[in-house]
């Protein structure tokens, strides 16, 4: 039991909030690439990704893992975003550092994503079943590709909202 849940229904809990957490996050990072602001999509994204996080910590894993790191570094990336956002209101270099964090943290959770899909999809578990295989390597290469060019376009496209 988790927080009073069976393993299996707070799985699928963490699971619902990640997914929200991606949906509001791209949908919120396709408003600043076209050069739009959608503030109740950014609060979504960045509450249910902090979420995400802190529900991944109560998982009995039994000690410090690679997921932990993810977790913790998503955690401080959305601090800066959420203090550039709403301590700094995106005045000067914020705006930048909102846009390049608020990527990131989409970017680490959609990394957790693309690694969880190689751990429990079937073809892909074939193709790189200890996650070092070329196929992973690639797939992990190309995410990153995207997200340095999404984070560089939305600093760049990111409106102004004084």
């Amino acid at each position: 039991m988790i927080v009073g849940l069976s393993l299996p229904v707070f799985t699928a809990l963490h699971i619902a909030i990640s997914l929200a957490g991606l949906g509001a996050g791209f949908v919120a990072v396709g408003a600043m690439l076209a050069g739009q602001w959608l503030g109740g999509w950014t609060a979504v994204f960045l509450i249910a990704t902090a979420l995400t996080s802190i529900t991944g910590f109560l998982f009995p894993l039994g000690g410090f893992t690679p997921a932990h790191g993810v977790g913790l570094a998503s955690l401080a990336v959305l601090a800066v975003a959420a203090f550039a956002l709403y301590g700094r209101g995106l005045a000067g270099r914020w705006r930048t550092t909102y846009a390049v964090t608020s990527v990131a943290a989409l970017y680490l959770n959609s990394f957790v994503g693309l690694v969880q899909t190689f751990q429990k999809q079937p073809t892909l578990m074939e193709l790189a079943p200890d996650q070092t295989g070329p196929v992973f390597v690639v797939g992990q290469a190309l995410l990153l590709a995207a997200f340095i060019l999404l984070g560089v376009l939305a600093a760049r496209r990111l409106p102004d909202l004084r």
